[in-house]
């Protein structure tokens, strides 16, 4: 008998926790382990003890030592059973945190509200998007990661509970305290968000809390400061506010919190609390909803409880009603003694005590504190802003970002070439982020003005008008409503031009719109955050996907799940490294490559961008304009002299185009386009051999060194200092080359001698000669065919043929100090001087850009042909210009491009494909695409000022090596 006795005892603990399993979410995966430790625990303390377990205070880790030595007295004389965090740092609160879990002889149960993250409370810490973003993404595995990192943030420093996540239906747009923190006004979709959110969160090993139990979703004041209504019937209650506590009940929920509410529907005594309500607490959660885990009051020093009660006694109400952790008691040491008096008069029973007491131990063993560990600070802020973390942020923004109308197909915007846009900043916070960011795909011009009036007289120069409406982002309780006199602006503008609306506020703050007729495209980007701004300007290009839906309705005006998408117009767009399969620590190597070029005065200064898969995600400046202190930084819409890199940008996809169309091919030669040839020795040289450099011409001709008089300076014969009729050929500042010396130059280059033996051999001249041809078929200038054709359209606002026209000096990179031709700092002008002899536009030479827009145009060519939702050649004509004709004859050369080295040494790091193409050029400057990785790397610099005598850069193979180096970084 005895021996059956001892084995029920074995058996019957076993199967009462196997049981539970099924119910309990604080169930550990060692069950039997758990109940041993805490009845172990349990069974080792004194009533104090377990009393205080019961309670958990603030703290903060920005306070000082008079309030730790608060929170120390507490742990040693009251045994409280937790803390929750409030505001600080991270390192100060893991260095509090350890010194308090040292006082406490129970480990501490450690809680923060985190519901975007740990910065809701604490400095130099990540912010993710809060729940109404959230809740604009159809893809719920996206918040479900969103939960998982900030599980991770919260387990690195030590925390086990996060409040979080708020479950709260907001149906009252005119709610103070919850708005942004919702994941919206519908059941299902706050539910779906909450569940994905709360499995993250649990599966990083930290325990979930929803709130605001029963529901604080419909009200219109602060519970913080009163005592809030909820007016709905049972039935409603049950049917909605009820509905995602029900769900996450069933999958697994550790922890709900129960707000401080008057809700008449489900507590009888008028103005009295939820949070102390036995029917609500009990009755319902616990017994009809069937809830087995922890029960947190909401912070009984708010309002809309303590006004209700003295400290101690509504602490005790709380506890009565059914909750298990009272939550920031106004007076821990009083509260204690209320219970207590409770317990020894049997209104509290052993059994009641003990069970709030072992669901928080067993919180306590589910969370790893029977074997606790002291937080490690080593690299904790790093820990908590991973890259990762930004790639999710990035992900979640671009997924929430919501176009809610779409007005004749106005977003993406395309036709570049025919758009002349403006940008207006509503709103008192910051929206440089997104105006850059719209910069980068066309010119967009920021419009001001004192008053209305002289607002609409400036924007009739625009035919698009983006306007940005920014407030703060810095919590989500900040306002976020326009003024009246903003209200009136927008109107006015709306009426009078074509209007791209973009909200970065919560999309409550188009309710007071009173219409939207005027307003041709409307987007909801839910938050003024750098990355919502970035990624909402590419939205609005098409370099981004459009794919949120509105967590809200907006009046009758637009419905909950309402959100127009569409497809990317395959243009660059813009990230990090690791959203394309790069790490970015090791292509962050490529710093102090290009900063020792600059500080070895290889080059005063250097543009540099990578691209891989569509996105730009290195773009980097280093150095000056000139050495020296004072000179001028290098910024991004700095332009610099491409020199050899125009054959690739200007005069070849001109050529390319003209050979899709039939007009040339690559085996037409140059006497059947150009009759003057007929009789030359270049006669039967095809367009094919050469811009592959296999035609034996001569590599350059120095044509102004025959305009120069016996000082070597430039000529009467030749030059005027003031433009006249027959002197009209700008070269640079106060020097005209005589009109007809450009026909002379053709000439030279007609009767020239070929090379005595057929090799490679690269040449300018096919540029010069491909240049008279092209303008003439066209009657126009390269300058302007090549803006017609393809700069407007691409978006290329920055590069042009002599820049002086357009720019001012302040953005133009000088290229040298020349002292052998024009005698002067060469800076607006081209400084090749056979293209500068024929006004600065050469087919080999005169290009100006800055490194974004050279990406545009590579870009396009890696895309074979396609950009900006534009053919511009067909594949075919992309494959057949980049294809090496004569490989067999030691000839790497494509078809104007120029292709990987065939042996040890030549123009890339020998690390890349076959396929790749790209040019280089004299000043410095480099532009590479690899069709197999789809990497596009540009690197400008003016490695010829002051003198171009040498070429330390190639030298040292800094381009190369730099290419060398983005290889290296690719990890997928």
């Amino acid at each position: 008998m005895r021996k059956i006795l001892v084995l029920l005892t074995i058996i019957l603990p076993f199967n009462f926790i196997i049981a539970q399993n099924t119910t309990s979410p604080l169930l550990a995966a060692d069950v039997v382990k758990q109940e041993q430790w805490v009845d172990s625990v349990y069974n080792s303390m004194s009533v104090d003890e377990k009393i205080g377990q019961l309670f958990m205070v603030r703290a903060f880790s920005n306070q000082g030592l008079k309030h730790e030595n608060i929170i120390s007295q507490l742990i040693m004389n009251q045994h409280i059973g937790g803390i929750i965090y409030s505001t600080g740092g991270p390192v100060a609160q893991a260095k509090l945190n350890n010194r308090l879990q040292e006082l406490s002889k129970t480990p501490l149960l450690i809680g923060m509200d985190a519901e975007w993250g740990l910065n809701m409370r604490l400095d130099s810490t990540f912010a993710f998007p809060w729940n109404m973003t959230l809740g604009a993404i159809k893809d719920n595995k996206i918040v479900e990661q969103v939960g998982y990192h900030i599980g991770e943030h919260c387990k690195r420093i030590g925390v086990h509970f996060n409040f979080a996540p708020v479950v709260d239906i907001n149906t009252n747009p005119l709610n103070p305290i919850i708005g942004n923190r919702s994941f919206g006004e519908d059941k299902d979709n706050v539910t779906e968000k909450a569940l994905a959110f709360m499995k993250g969160m649990q599966d990083a090993g930290v325990l979930a809390n929803a709130k605001h139990f029963p529901g604080h979703g419909d009200t219109e004041t602060d519970s913080h400061k009163t005592l809030p209504t909820i007016n709905f019937d049972e039935k409603r209650i049950d049917s909605v506010e009820l509905y995602p506590y029900r769900e996450l009940i069933k999958h697994g929920l550790s922890s709900v919190m129960v707000a401080h509410l008057n809700v008449p529907a489900l507590e009888s005594r008028s103005g009295f609390p939820s949070s102390i309500s036995k029917h609500i607490v009990t009755d319902i959660l616990k017994d009809s909803l069937g809830f087995k885990g922890l029960i947190y009051t909401d912070a009984l020093e708010m309002k809309g409880v303590s006004e209700f009660s003295e400290p101690g006694n509504i602490d005790l109400a709380a506890f009565l009603a059914g909750n298990d952790v009272l939550l920031i008691s106004e007076d821990v040491p009083k509260a204690i003694q209320k219970i207590k008096e409770a317990y020894e008069t049997e209104v509290i029973t052993e059994e009641r005590l003990a069970h709030s007491v072992k669901k928080i131990l067993m919180a306590k063993f589910k969370v790893g504190l029977h074997d606790f560990k002291p937080i490690e600070t080593e690299n904790l802020v790093e820990d908590l802003n991973r890259i990762s973390d930004q790639l999710l942020y990035e992900t979640a923004i671009e997924n929430a970002i919501t176009v809610v109308k779409n007005k004749n197909s106005i977003l993406p915007i395309r036709k570049l070439e025919s758009k002349k846009v403006a940008y207006v900043k509503l709103g008192d916070d910051d929206g440089s982020p997104f105006f850059k960011e719209l910069q980068k795909y066309t010119k967009v011009h920021e419009v001001s003005a004192e008053n209305l009036d002289e607002l609409i007289t400036k924007l009739k120069a625009y035919n698009t008008v983006v306007v940005g409406f920014h407030r703060s982002n810095d919590h989500p309780w900040k306002d976020y409503k326009f003024t009246d006199i903003e209200l009136v602006w927008l109107y006015e503008i709306a009426r009078n031009n074509t209007v791209i609306l973009d909200a970065f506020v919560k999309p409550y703050a188009l309710i007071d719109i009173d219409t939207f007729e005027n307003i041709d495209g409307l987007v909801v980007s839910y938050q003024n955050s750098k990355t919502a701004q970035e990624k909402s300007a590419q939205i609005i290009f098409g370099s981004v996907p459009a794919k949120g839906v509105l967590p809200v309705s907006i009046q009758d005006a637009y419905k909950f799940g309402d959100g127009i998408s569409y497809n990317t117009l395959s243009n660059l767009s813009y990230s990090i490294p690791e959203r394309v399969g790069m790490d970015s620590k090791r292509l962050s190597k490529i710093d102090s490559v290009a900063q020792y070029a600059v500080d070895q005065e290889m080059t005063p200064g250097i543009q540099l961008l990578v691209a891989r898969k569509g996105k730009v995600i290195y773009n980097k400046n280093f150095g000056r304009h000139t050495y020296g202190k004072d000179a001028e930084p290098v910024k991004f819409n700095d332009i610099y002299d491409v020199a050899s890199l125009t054959k690739i940008l200007a005069t070849l996809p001109l050529l390319m185009e003209m050979e899709e169309k039939g007009v040339v091919s690559l085996d037409t030669k140059l006497s059947e386009i150009l009759p003057d040839y007929e009789n030359s020795n270049k006669a039967n040289v095809t367009l094919k051999e050469m811009l592959s450099h296999y035609a034996k011409l001569k590599p350059w001709i120095p044509f102004y060194f025959a305009t120069l008089d016996s000082t070597k300076h430039p000529s009467i014969k030749y030059y005027r200092k003031a433009p006249t009729a027959d002197f009209n050929i700008k070269v640079a500042d106060e020097l005209y080359l005589r009109k007809d010396y450009v026909d002379s130059m053709q000439v030279i280059i007609r009767d020239s001698e070929l090379l005595s033996r057929l090799r490679y051999r690269y040449s300018d001249l096919p540029y010069y000669i491909l240049k008279k041809y092209i303008e003439g078929y066209y009657n126009k200038s390269l300058s302007e065919l090549v803006q017609d054709h393809f700069y407007k359209s691409l978006g290329a606002n920055y590069t042009t043929y002599n820049p002086s026209s357009k720019f001012s000096n302040k953005n133009i990179v000088p290229s040298e100090d020349d002292r052998y031709y024009r005698y002067q700092i060469v800076q607006g002008y081209v400084h090749d001087m056979g293209a500068a002899m024929q006004g600065g536009v050469g087919g080999h030479a005169g290009v100006f850009s800055n490194a974004n827009d050279v990406a545009k145009i590579m870009q396009m060519y890696l895309q074979k042909g396609y950009y900006g939702g534009k053919r511009y050649f067909k594949t075919e004509t992309l494959d057949k210009f980049n294809t090496c004709y004569y490989c067999d004859n030691d000839n790497r050369r494509g078809i104007g491009f120029d292709k990987p080295q065939l042996g040890d040494s030549g123009p890339t790091c020998g690390c890349l494909s076959m396929t790749s193409f790209g040019h280089s050029g004299f000043t410095g400057t480099y532009a590479w695409a690899d069709p197999d990785e789809e990497i596009v790397y540009v690197f400008l610099a003016n490695r010829t000022f002051p003198s171009s005598d040498t070429n330390t850069l190639l030298k040292e193979n800094i381009r190369t090596e730099i290419q060398r180096l983005i290889y290296e970084s690719i990890i997928d």
